[in-house]
């Protein structure tokens, strides 16, 4: 009776795993059989249609040891949105091993404050397996990390490609926040105001006690020193 049971499961599957196509036969008007799985042209003659039966691949499952791990030493990615090199290697590192792992993005005061809360710290990135934490990619200590949890050594899963997420919702790029806080440049020339001498005018300087060029008087008398007299 188990016996039984089990091959009709294995029937079940099969029959799910597998697909009805279309077969058509026809002979043309230069009298050729013709095959296609696609209807024949008008004018065709001795049109028959058959089902057969194509099998489709079953999908890939997750090993069920893989799937445990996940549930007892889960793999959480910390990165942020301005993190590029660093967090792309360390992407690069767990979809090259094929470890599943949830990506987090730090960016907000919530984010922040679980990173802190799991790492002590504010690095990205930031690998969490389990309970143990890797502040910053160094690719000796992120497969140390994942062969302590029990993952599969590189080559044995088959890599992923999963990519990087999409800027998150309320997320500001820091370049936007520095352009708001610069102020607005015119073109408009300063106004003169109380510390701004370029704007002050007044009456022309006075001759005056050091200002010769006001100075008048009598002209020079003939003497030693002075015009030469005059000869006769």
């Amino acid at each position: 009776m188990i016996l039984r049971a089990f091959l009709l499961v294995l029937v079940a599957v099969a029959v799910a795993g597998a697909a009805q196509a279309q077969q058509y036969r026809w002979v043309d008007q230069n009298g050729k059989t013709q095959f296609s799985d696609s209807p024949p042209p008008p004018g065709a003659k001795d049109v028959r249609r058959s089902n057969i039966t194509t099998a489709k691949p079953a999908p890939a499952q997750q090993p069920f040891e893989v799937a445990r791990l996940q549930k007892d030493f889960p793999v959480t990615l910390y990165t942020s949105p301005p993190c590029k090199e660093g967090c792309e290697l360390a992407r690069g590192a767990l979809n090259k091993r094929g470890v599943p792992f949830k990506e987090v993005q730090v960016f907000d005061p919530d984010t922040n404050e679980e990173l802190k809360r799991v790492s002590g710290a504010l690095e990205v990135p930031t690998l969490l397996v389990g309970r143990s934490v890797q502040r910053g990619f160094e690719q000796g200590a992120f497969d140390a990390l994942l062969d302590s949890a029990g993952y599969p050594k590189a080559g044995i899963l088959p890599p992923l490609t999963q990519a990087a997420p999409g800027a998150p919702e309320g997320y500001v790029p820091p370049a936007a926040v520095r352009d708001a806080a610069q102020p607005v440049k015119t073109d408009a020339p300063p106004k003169a105001g109380p510390y701004d001498s370029s704007g002050l005018t007044g009456p022309a300087p006075k001759p005056g006690q050091y200002d010769p060029s006001g100075l008048k008087g009598p002209p020079p008398k003939p003497g030693k020193y002075g015009l030469p007299a005059e000869t006769k």
